[in-house]
């Protein structure tokens, strides 16, 4: 790794390079456990409702949805001799991201948790879309399914200390689990304190440890892309005109809809999100239009309408799959305190001793999907991708649409089982797909444009599960997840239609 040029052919890296350039994420998964695991414990503690939490989380996925295509635009055209091209973001978003981690568990009122919740997310989101693209950029095409799939290992163990954190608090130091009215659990603060920790050393022994290739020949014409016009203008402006303005229609006429209907205000966001999106396009062709096609946003726009058929094809796996996965955080600790452990009082006992078992099983669930991680790549190698990637999300539908059917807490473990396979599968079989289609000076940028197919689902879940849970499931919130686990059945067939540019290469 220390030629004066990117290799043509990229050369194979040692279990120990690929260990070092993954291990960042170990840190990062400390912050998305705890966020995960007891961000609607918080709001519950501090005052929401439960039909109210999947518009607090809101947050998380709006802030994705902006921060990761810009990131990977900019790492895209970024290059340091020192610091390299995708590490300036890790380091950065690790210093944010644990500043907000210290923050969350001392937020003073609802709201004040819901802004942190922002700038966790956003923060976290700063640091991580850069790895997804740094496997891209190091790996040649044979090792990119292992690279990923480290990513998974490291997801997994971080992800079950993490979440397992208020309870070896409470359980192994003594710290109490439960504080009075409007106060956050001292288990909770103090595992914040330690995840705060964790991800910022993770991240930067990866920073400190790893070593990038130089520029390719294409970074410098990024650089100046800047100063280039995009090519064929007026196509470009006449798509993204129809595009823009469809996108726009939407929007307008289901805000009339909700309107009209006197539905649930939350799906506000749904409608403002197509209109905001045709907006941005209809700005492009504006600026087309004025001769200014060299600005960023003309270029981000314009490589969104021209996503590779592979991406396409992974968009409506990613969509269910995530969708499913949101409904699971969201809900898990409403659904299983009221429905297994009949208590909705987050000052009570059982309600507590339900919440830490939902973090513990967050806990289990990561734990499985670190020892599956570590076998999809020999699957992938006798099945295909796309097969391995169905197997595993069967396994979490079924394991979800299980916890209906589940009156002992302890059985819960076998639905956790099913959900970590899942895990483990999304989080490294679509970016192994993904990265072998997709321009190599644009690996970044589409890297963070996938992230839509995350977010964009978890806005949906946002603006229409609290509804559904009032208007269709009666307030049950167990409901939710059966649910979830169809979706997840539905995102397991699409996988089939995936077809990878790199089929016999995994």
């Amino acid at each position: 790794m220390a030629s004066s040029t990117t290799p043509a052919v990229k050369p194979q890296l040692s279990f120990w390079q690929i260990w070092n350039m993954s291990f960042g994420f170990l840190g990062i998964q400390f912050g998305f456990a705890l966020q995960n695991a007891n961000t609607s414990r918080i709001f519950q503690t501090l005052g929401a409702e439960p039909e109210s939490l999947a518009l607090f989380w809101l947050a998380a996925p709006v802030t994705g949805l902006l921060v990761q295509p810009i990131i990977g635009f900019y790492s895209d055209r970024t290059w340091h001799p020192k610091w390299g091209r995708r590490r300036p973001y890790f380091a950065i978003g690790a210093i944010l991201a644990s500043v907000a981690l210290c923050a969350m568990p001392n937020s003073a009122s609802l709201w004040v948790a819901v802004g942190i919740l922002w700038l966790m997310d956003a923060s976290i989101n700063i640091s991580m879309e850069p790895f997804r693209a740094f496997v891209g950029d190091m790996l040649p095409a044979s090792q990119r399914t292992t690279g990923f799939a480290m990513q998974s290992f490291f997801i997994g163990v971080g992800a079950v200390i993490a979440s397992q954190l208020p309870w070896i608090f409470n359980n192994w130091l003594g710290v109490s689990n439960q504080a009075a009215p409007g106060e956050i659990q001292d288990s909770v603060k103090y595992s914040f304190y330690v995840g705060a920790f964790m991800l910022f050393v993770a991240v930067m022994w990866t920073v400190f440890s790893t070593k990038e290739y130089p520029p390719e020949p294409h970074h410098e014409e990024l650089k100046n892309r800047g100063k280039r016009m995009i090519d064929d203008p007026e196509g470009t402006k006449t798509k993204l005109q129809k595009v823009g303005a469809f996108l726009l229609l939407v929007g307008i006429i289901l805000t009339w809809l909700i309107n009209y209907l006197e539905l649930s205000n939350e799906l506000y966001v749904l409608s403002g999100g197509f209109t905001v999106f045709g907006i941005v396009h209809l700005l492009a062709v504006l600026y087309i239009h004025q001769g200014r096609s060299y600005l960023g946003l003309v270029h981000i726009v314009k490589d969104f309408n021209s996503m590779p058929k592979t991406m396409v094809d992974l968009s409506y796996v990613q969509f269910f799959s995530w969708f499913a996965l949101f409904s699971m955080w969201i809900y898990a600790t409403p659904a299983v305190t009221s429905y297994i452990y009949n208590s909705n009082d987050p000052t009570s006992a059982a309600y507590n001793e339900g919440a830490d078992w939902v973090s513990s099983l967050f806990g289990i669930y990561n734990g499985i999907a670190a020892i599956a991680a570590l076998f999809l790549p020999i699957i992938a190698k006798y099945t295909s991708r796309r097969v391995t990637h169905f197997i595993a999300l069967t396994c979490g539908g079924i394991g979800l649409i299980s916890m209906f059917f589940i009156s002992n807490p302890d059985m819960l473990l076998f639905s956790m089982v099913g959900v970590g396979i899942a895990w483990a599968s999304i989080l490294s079989i679509p970016y192994a797909m993904l990265s072998g289609s997709l321009p190599p000076q644009k690996m970044g940028y589409y890297m963070g444009v996938f992230n839509f197919f995350i977010v964009i689902p978890q806005i949906i879940a946002g603006t229409i599960l609290g509804f559904l849970l009032k208007t269709a499931f009666g307030g049950q919130s167990i409901y939710i997840l059966v649910f979830g686990g169809v979706c997840m059945l539905i995102a397991a067939l699409l996988s089939l239609k995936v077809r990878s540019t790199e089929e016999v290469t995994v």
